[in-house]
Formats: C-alpha cells, sequence, structure tokens
C-alpha cells in the first residue's frame, strides 16, 4: 500500500500514530493540503483500532493555544507573570548553548539535567534516542524522567529474576505475550484498552478461539468484564497475591518441575547457618570463584553448579540433573564441619506458604475460591503468557512485587515458549543513543546512585525527588540547568510544590513542548515542538508479536508545523552544534543518523521513504533460546549471575536486600499503618483516564467534552455514608495533602478503595471549563496528595497507587479554578 491522491486532491497516507507506545498504525486523510482525519489501518499489524486520542490528531495539529515562537522569560520567577518575549531560534539555541557551557565549566556537566516524558504514554519517543545521545555527548549521566514509575517493575525488576525483562516493554526489550496462541493470558495491573488497543483487539480474538484470561486490577474495567477471573486486589497487595498464586501452584503440584529444576536455581543449597548459598569454597573444592552446590539426590551427594560454564558437575557424571533436590534438609560434609542445608526452592515454598489463603483474603482482600480459580487456570489451561503494567509498578514495594510476578510465572515453565512470553527476534540496528562516546564513559556518577546502586540511577536515570534534593541541597552536588523535552514534571510526578522550588532556584532551565504548562511557565527559555504528525518518524519493529517486528517503516511529517515550531530532533541537532559536538552528530545531518540506525537491517532509507506503509524483513521465531549450546556444549541459560532464572538473587543479597521476594506492606496502607486508618479509613489510588496523555491534550475540546471535569471514582456505599451524591465536588485528603475531584460511583470497586486521576490543571476555553491551581491544596493534583517520603528501598519508586486517604463533600468548588 503507498500514499493515494484522488480527483478532489484529498490524500491517504499512509503512517502510524506516534501519540504512545502503542504506535498504531494509520491512513492519514489529507484534504487539500489541509489534515482532517485519523483512522486506523487495518493492513498494519499494530492498525487494528485507534484510541480517541489518535482520532483527535487534527485538532492537536491546528489548536489555537500551540506554542509557535521560542519564548524568553524577562521578568523573576517569583512573579505571576513570566513576560515571557518571543525571540529568534537563533538567539534561544545559543542562550542554551551559553548557559549549558557556563555551568559545565563552573560546576561540571553533570550540574545539568536532561528531562523527557515517558515513551511509553508520549510521543517523546520518535526522538528519545537522541535526547539521551545529547546527554551522553555532553557528558552529563543526569536524565530526569519518570522510569521510577513507568517501566521499572515490569522492565527493569524482573531482570533480577529473568536476566531480561520477563514482560515486553517496546524499546527496553523484553519477552512479549504471544497472545495468539496462548491458553490462558494475565493482564496484570493493565488495561490494553486504554493503554495498547493493540493487545486489546488481539486479546478479544483469542478469547474467541477459547484462550483463558485472568485480570488483576482493583477496577473492573476494561477486559475485566470478559475474563474467567477477575482479582480484584487490594492496592498495593499485589506482591502477596503473587505469592499466594504460586503457594497454591506449590502446593498443588501445578507447576512445571523439571523447568523449575533445570533453568532455574532453586536446586541451589542455603546454609542454614549463614543463611548463604553453599560455595564450591565451603566444600574444599577448586575451581570457579563463585561456583555453587545443589544436592544430588539420586546420587546422594552433593554437586557443583558452575555458573560460568551453565553446568552441574552431575552433568557429566549421570548425562542429566533429574536427580536434583528441590526440597527437603541435607547434611553436607566440609573441612571445616558438617553443614546443615536446603535447597533455594525449598526456602522460597516455605516464604509462599506464608501467604495461604486466609492470610491473603485478608492482606489482598481477595477470596480463596477466587485465588484457587486463578491458579488452576493458571496451571490447566497453559501455554501462559501475562502482561503488566503500571497497575503494579506505582508503590513503593515495586521491585519486591516485579519479582514475586515473574518468579510465579517461572513456575508456568512458559518463558519463551510458543503461546507464553516470548523473545521475539528484531531487526538488526545500531543504536544512535551515544553510549560508545567517549564523554558517556568517563561521567559523573548519576544522582541517587549512592542511596540505590540497584535502582534506576544504574541506568542514568533520576527520580524528581532526588533531582529536587540535588537542587535545593546540593547532595549529592549541585544541579544547576534543566534541558527538558515534554517533561511536566510537575503534574506528572509527586511533590509538586518543593519541585516548583526547585524549578525556580535553577540558575537555568529550557523546556521544549507543544503547549504552555506547569513546568514550562518556570522555564528560562520556552521552545516550540511539532507534535509528531508534522515530523518524520523511523520505527524498526513494532514489538506485539512476530508479525510486528518484521515491519520497519519511516513516517513522513503529514503537514508543517504551526509557526516557527520544529521538530524536536532538528532542536538536538542544532544544540549540538552550537555545544561543540557536531561531530558527534553526523556533522548535523539528520539522514545520516537514521541510515546508521539502519545499515545493520540492510534496508535503506530511500526504501522505506518509498513505501509509507513501511516494509518488512524476514525474521524466524525461536523458542527456548536458553537452551541453545555454545561451541563447547555448554547451555546459552540467562543473562543473570547464576545463568538461571534466580528464585534466589545474590545481587540484592550482595546489596544489602532480600535474596527473596517477600512482600512488604506498602507504607501508608491500613496493614501498616492502623493508626492512620483511623483518621483515613479509605485506599486512595489511580487509574489512567483514556483520553489524555497524562497530563497533556485537556485543551482540546473534542476529548474534554467527554471529560469536563476530574473524577474520583468510589462506591455508592461509601459516597452514602459520607453524604456524597453522584457529580458532588469532594475533597480527597491523605497524611500528605489533598486534591478536590468530582464523585462518580462504581459499584465494582471494593467500597474501602477510591481511585482517582492525576494529570489535572488545564483549562478548555472552547468549552467554558476552567483550569485547576497545580499547587493549591485546593486544586485538583492528584500529586499532590503523594507522600514523597514513601518509596521503594531499590528502585525510588514513590507509592502513588495505595496511599490511606479520607473524603468528603464540599459545598463550594469555586476555588477550584486557576488564577
Amino acid at each position: 500500500m503507498t500514499t493515494t491522491t484522488d480527483l478532489t486532491g484529498v490524500r491517504r497516507v499512509h503512517g502510524y500514530c506516534g501519540l504512545c507506545i502503542a504506535r498504531c498504525g494509520t491512513i492519514a486523510t489529507l484534504e487539500n493540503g489541509r489534515f482532517t482525519r485519523l483512522d486506523p489501518d487495518p493492513g498494519h499489524p499494530t492498525g487494528q483500532a485507534l484510541c480517541a486520542k489518535g482520532r483527535a490528531a487534527p485538532e492537536l495539529v491546528y489548536h489555537k493555544d500551540r506554542l509557535t515562537r521560542p519564548l524568553l522569560r524577562t521578568r523573576a520567577k517569583g512573579e505571576a507573570d513570566p513576560g515571557w518575549r518571543p525571540i529568534s531560534w537563533d538567539e534561544a539555541l545559543d542562550r542554551i548553548a551559553r548557559a549549558m557551557r557556563e555551568i559545565a565549566d563552573k560546576h561540571g556537566p553533570q550540574a545539568v539535567a536532561f528531562s523527557q516524558s515517558s515513551p511509553s504514554t508520549t510521543a517523546i519517543g520518535d526522538s528519545a534516542p537522541l535526547v539521551r545521545r545529547l546527554m551522553n555527548a555532553f557528558g552529563t549521566p543526569n536524565m530526569v524522567w519518570p522510569l521510577d514509575l513507568c517501566g521499572w517493575g515490569r522492565a527493569f525488576a524482573t531482570r533480577f529474576a529473568f536476566g531480561v525483562a520477563s514482560v515486553g516493554t517496546g524499546s527496553a526489550g523484553g519477552a512479549m505475550a504471544d497472545i495468539d496462541r496462548s491458553g490462558c493470558l494475565i493482564l496484570w495491573g493493565y488495561n490494553p484498552s486504554y493503554s495498547r488497543l493493540t493487545h486489546a483487539t488481539a486479546t478479544v480474538e483469542a478469547l474467541k478461539r477459547g484462550m483463558k484470561l485472568i485480570v488483576v486490577d482493583p477496577r473492573h474495567a476494561g477486559l475485566a468484564s470478559k475474563a474467567d477471573v477477575w482479582l480484584r486486589v487490594r492496592p498495593g497487595s499485589d506482591g502477596a497475591l503473587a505469592l499466594s498464586l504460586a503457594n497454591l501452584m506449590i502446593v498443588n503440584g501445578w507447576y512445571d518441575r523439571a523447568f523449575v529444576r533445570d533453568w532455574t536455581n532453586g536446586p541451589l543449597l542455603v546454609r542454614t547457618d549463614t543463611g548463604q548459598l553453599l560455595s564450591a569454597a565451603d566444600l574444599g573444592a577448586s575451581g570457579a570463584p563463585r561456583a555453587w552446590v545443589a544436592w544430588d539426590a539420586a546420587a546422594g551427594k552433593p554437586v557443583v553448579y558452575d555458573p560460568a560454564a551453565g553446568r552441574y558437575d552431575c552433568d557429566t557424571s549421570r548425562g542429566d540433573t533429574g536427580g536434583l533436590a528441590l526440597e527437603g534438609e541435607y547434611a553436607v560434609a566440609t573441612p571445616s564441619g558438617t553443614i546443615a542445608c536446603r535447597p533455594v526452592f525449598d526456602h522460597y515454598a516455605a516464604l509462599c506458604r506464608r501467604y495461604d489463603p486466609q492470610t491473603v483474603e485478608a492482606t489482598c482482600w481477595i477470596a480463596p475460591a477466587d485465588l484457587e480459580r486463578a491458579a488452576r487456570l493458571i496451571w490447566h489451561a497453559r501455554p501462559v503468557s501475562y502482561y503488566a503494567w503500571s497497575g503494579h509498578e506505582h508503590h513503593d514495594n515495586t521491585t519486591e512485587t516485579a519479582r514475586a510476578m515473574a518468579l510465579l510465572y517461572a513456575l508456568t515453565g512458559s518463558f519463551d515458549a510458543p503461546g507464553g512470553n516470548v523473545l521475539l527476534p528484531a531487526i538488526p540496528s545500531r543504536s544512535i543513543g551515544g553510549e560508545e562516546l567517549p564523554s558517556a564513559k568517563s561521567m559523573a556518577p548519576p544522582i541517587g546512585l549512592s542511596e540505590r546502586p540497584l535502582g534506576v540511577a544504574q541506568t542514568n536515570s533520576v527520580s524528581t525527588p532526588d533531582f529536587y534534593r540535588a537542587v535545593l541541597e546540593g547532595i549529592p552536588y549541585p544541579m544547576r540547568g534543566l534541558v527538558g523535552f515534554g517533561h511536566n514534571m510537575l503534574l506528572a510526578q509527586g511533590d509538586p510544590v518543593r519541585g516548583r522550588a526547585a524549578l525556580a532556584a535553577l540558575d537555568f532551565h529550557v523546556h521544549a513542548d507543544l503547549f504552555m504548562n506547569p513546568t514550562a511557565e518556570l522555564a528560562d527559555i520556552v521552545l516550540p515542538i511539532a507534535s509528531s504528525f508534522e515530523r518524520d518518524g523511523l520505527k524498526i519493529g513494532f514489538e506485539i508479536s512476530a508479525e510486528a517486528q518484521s515491519l520497519a517503516q519511516y513516517r513522513s511529517a503529514l503537514v508543517p508545523p504551526p509557526g516557527e515550531a520544529r521538530p524536536d530532533t532538528d532542536v538536538i541537532f542544532d544544540l549540538a552544534t552550537r555545544l561543540g559536538l557536531g561531530n558527534q552528530f553526523w556533522g548535523g545531518d539528520i539522514d545520516a543518523a537514521y541510515r546508521q540506525q539502519l545499515e545493520p537491517s540492510g534496508l535503506t532509507l530511500e526504501q522505506l521513504r518509498a513505501a509509507p506503509a513501511g516494509v518488512r524483513v524476514a525474521l524466524t521465531t525461536r523458542h527456548a533460546k536458553h537452551a541453545d549450546k555454545d561451541a563447547a556444549g555448554n547451555p546459552r541459560g540467562f543473562p543473570t549471575p547464576s545463568r538461571r532464572i534466580e528464585f534466589w538473587s545474590e545481587t540484592l543479597r550482595a546489596g544489602g536486600h532480600a535474596p527473596l521476594p517477600g512482600f512488604v506492606e506498602p507504607r501508608n496502607s491500613p496493614l501498616a499503618r492502623p493508626d492512620l486508618a483511623a483518621s483515613f479509613p479509605l485506599v486512595l489510588t489511580c487509574a489512567k483516564p483514556t483520553l489524555f496523555c497524562q497530563s497533556q491534550f485537556r485543551g482540546l475540546a473534542g476529548l474534554r467534552r467527554r471529560a469536563l471535569h476530574p473524577e474520583v471514582e468510589l462506591h455508592p456505599a461509601a459516597a452514602a455514608s459520607r453524604g456524597i451524591a453522584a457529580g458532588d465536588w469532594i475533597e480527597v485528603r491523605t497524611p500528605a495533602g489533598a486534591m478536590r475531584a468530582r464523585a462518580r460511583f462504581n459499584r465494582d470497586l471494593d467500597p474501602r478503595v477510591v481511585v482517582g486521576e492525576h494529570g489535572w490543571w488545564q483549562g478548555c476555553e472552547a468549552l467554558g471549563v476552567p483550569g485547576y491551581d497545580p499547587f493549591a491544596p485546593d486544586g485538583a493534583n492528584f500529586n499532590a496528595t503523594i507522600d514523597p517520603a514513601a518509596r521503594d528501598p531499590i528502585s525510588g519508586t514513590p507509592n502513588h497507587r495505595s496511599n490511606l486517604c479520607e473524603v468528603r463533600r464540599i459545598s463550594d468548588a469555586r476555588t477550584l479554578q486557576a488564577p
């Protein structure tokens, strides 16, 4: 298929929507050069449907409030009116480059942070690799973006178990649910009807052929209505649920024992005296310095496991591992005496037994019968795939929760098997993120690394609480500048009042975006950016399936951007040149960057431009790649320190954390803080609204008329006991702060749970509906209710979705309107 034009001047252009990670295949209609509609492209692997945001693309492109010229602040940041003065691009970029160099010369390049919005839920994905390249070339390790909230749990915490993300996450890689061949699909904290329509449509088709569906969600939303089992989990208790399901599977023998024995570190022995793995050195054996020991029950003796080779010594003596013990206690003779030991899997099973159905009914608010139905279905409807999203991530126990979920999945033996979570093939390509640049290899340590060396900072990512502290307190070093690409952090993340103080205290701050927003209003320079429909983009593989992975597509701009707005890629290249980094940006040639990216694929830029619907590259999906053998006959295994899926993580143990994924109550929960629950008896969580890209687009009338006001969902019984009627304005208060919204009833909620929405600040003049002051206690900013001190000890993730609260009716909502 190609771009077509009919006799009336109507053009239809194939492409893909860039507004979020779904990258839905599209056909755009242009009438006499004007972009008038966007429709799904049914011939595209992600083109079966299009959400409301995508259909509103023409309104976004032509909205009167778009930024159209670079703006310079002329008044102090404490003044209500910034005194914006339009300036030229040359002046803007010269000022930015000069400010960045001055800060770097005085404080080091690490004193300038970059920021960007989440590629999962905004359009930054088109240019994110080049934002990262500019950061690497400049020499700062500090990227402020919401990885701790969006992606850590599913994309990084699961690597402590599998070595790769056990849940596919687009550009972050990982194993993608093979929904077309799954016998059972688990959607955990994930509503693809709102987040990724291609998964929703694929799930509906799979259900028609008989696939079973389990949905874990506090809300009966999206595909929960089609689920065989809906587990209405208490927000923040997902880890206990995962351990409870694992307990039922182990107790009933509903797990793949051979897979656990052969491909996990479950057989390794743990010393009862020290609580550490028994090593080959403990036996007096020579060889690999970190070789471990298992018990061969068939031979009645210990056997050494060499992680460098990925083999047990019983492999050569008996030719298999069938005798390795997973349960029991064994007396192991060592030069220093006999040591009692138990296998890792025995310890894991004992941990799971603590979460029996009755305990979990009190913890997770799920009936034992529902737990057993789910566990039975997981085993008997294999192969199993699962997909998790941010519903389980926005808690201060997210790392352990994600590990517990991943290890529950390991019990099924479905990983990288047909119908399971499969590591899909990819079109060969080359990174353009600049990781190889000399400056990227000699940077200062990122903010937050010393406190949480195993968390997001290891990827040069910075949580906003750590960034705010560096700005306001100079810890661990002064932070003086910020170069932001679309990240409205004051609405996207917690502690907005402290965030405002931090942004105001910066020596220099530039923000690039489509619209003015509260974060941009605190910048020294604001840059107008083209939307994804006004710029070119390159997508190599569309993630969700082998078919989608085989497609590469070059998306051409549909129309020019408004005024002087420019693609952020152009801004990055021009700024790099002014910083003296042009030679690291292909001499300013953006096409050269794309050519480098494409070179290993065998595709050319010209070939893709001539085929707007994309070009396919033949790929072959291979399964169970962990079983591949190297030249020495050793199994490939998994990219973990043990080359096995790790129930027991030596990495976490060495970092001072529990080696097994125990459940820890969220800090501000009814079970952890019964003293607070007396005054704040409800649990406050939040859910993504389908109509908006996080804090963006509430000014578009076509979307806003379907959601005029911020809303909070609560059960009618909870509302009645507080004198609240549907549609009333209510205050939601937590120990940390408050917000206001309108009440909407949801009978499917647990009466103890309240569900809010984040991102509300923007008004819509066309509909006469107001904006909301994001910093006022009587505003509508959900993130004002978040306790910034409640954070995951490994990742630093703040607790956004499981806080105690109380709600009350308010009679006068006039104070909601922003000044």
